[in-house]
């Protein structure tokens, strides 16, 4: 099957293109948003092709993945020579974000769309977001498996947060000092530098760097469901999180400490801090569950059945 899509979020575009498709990015000389191409980060499979938009327009598409607005009515027929998604080519659209906003208002941009597919990626996100008549799916989250990488040898916390400054009530920036008081903490992502911490690495560079901390720290109040916090249970850290949003399902009792209140968290690091084969013994059951419920074997399948479905 060829899919067309474009390069959005690269965690979750490395997992989807490790398919048994052959998958189609646009690019554009400046690489940017609208054409970001392969991956330079992420190890990407030869099975992505990056195609110009005069390739695209004379491409074979058998489903047309989407990701933003935008795509939906002016960027997909404007590359694929006037084909209109769900119309014309069979068309799914992933949601990657929890809904912001009153209960009330939180309708989809794809609301009413019944020529369209609507994939959530957490089933927290589908029971927040309204999609009207548009049929709804759950494909949960999976990731390639970095391997067992944990060492916990520097008592330091990770935190992986992109754009920490500008979202910092969302990503939870702000309690980085409290929580900082029990166990130093190291922040990676893009823009980390603004706030002292280290900016965006290869995607392996940034594997091995977390893995040598002692636990993996999540402190975002409201996302739809961070990959790294996956990427870090897979690589065999124990985690300290906020029970918001999908991390309660995901994080289970041994694999870390899950709560609302700051100060159990603040205590938690605090006695990791000290206890190295307490934080292994964790890091251990969440490798486990990681690969139990977000393994690569298990979102491909998940994805064949949802493009098998579209595509007819």
């Amino acid at each position: 099957m060829r899919v067309f899509l474009w390069h959005v979020h690269g965690a979750w575009t490395t997992a989807f293109v490790h398919g048994r498709h052959e998958y189609l990015v646009p690019v554009l000389p400046d690489r940017g948003p609208g054409g970001r191409g392969r991956a330079r980060t992420y190890p990407w499979p030869e099975t992505v092709r990056e195609v110009t938009p005069a390739e695209a327009a004379e491409a074979e598409v058998d489903v047309v993945v989407l990701q933003r607005p935008e795509e939906v009515d002016t960027l997909a027929p404007r590359w694929l020579g006037g084909r209109r998604p769900g119309r014309d080519v069979p068309a799914v659209y992933v949601e990657h974000d929890a809904p912001q906003g009153r209960i009330a208002d939180m309708r989809h941009p794809m609301a009413d769309r019944p020529g369209l597919l609507l994939v959530h990626v957490t089933h927290f996100n589908r029971l927040f977001w309204d999609a009207g008549t548009t049929p709804v799916r759950v494909v949960e989250h999976g990731v390639v498996d970095p391997g067992y990488r944990y060492t916990g040898t520097v008592a330091r916390a990770a935190v992986v947060v992109n754009e920490a400054r500008r979202r910092a009530r969302v990503t939870g920036t702000d309690l980085l000092p409290a929580l900082g008081a029990a166990m130093p903490i190291d922040l990676f992502g893009i823009d980390a530098a603004a706030l002292g911490g280290i900016d965006d690495l290869p995607q392996d560079a940034l594997h091995d760097a977390m893995a040598a901390r002692r636990v993996y720290l999540h402190p975002v109040r409201w996302t739809s469901l961070g990959l790294s916090l996956l990427e870090a249970m897979h690589l065999g850290m124990p985690v300290a999180a906020l029970a918001t949003t999908a991390v309660p399902e995901t994080v289970p009792p041994g694999a870390g400490v899950v709560s609302a209140d700051v100060d159990a968290l603040v205590a938690a690091l605090r006695r990791l801090a000290h206890e190295p084969e307490e934080a292994r013994a964790m890091g251990r059951a969440a490798r486990a569950a990681a690969l139990a419920r977000h393994g690569l074997e298990r979102f491909l399948a998940d994805w064949d059945a949802v493009l098998a479905e579209v595509a007819g």
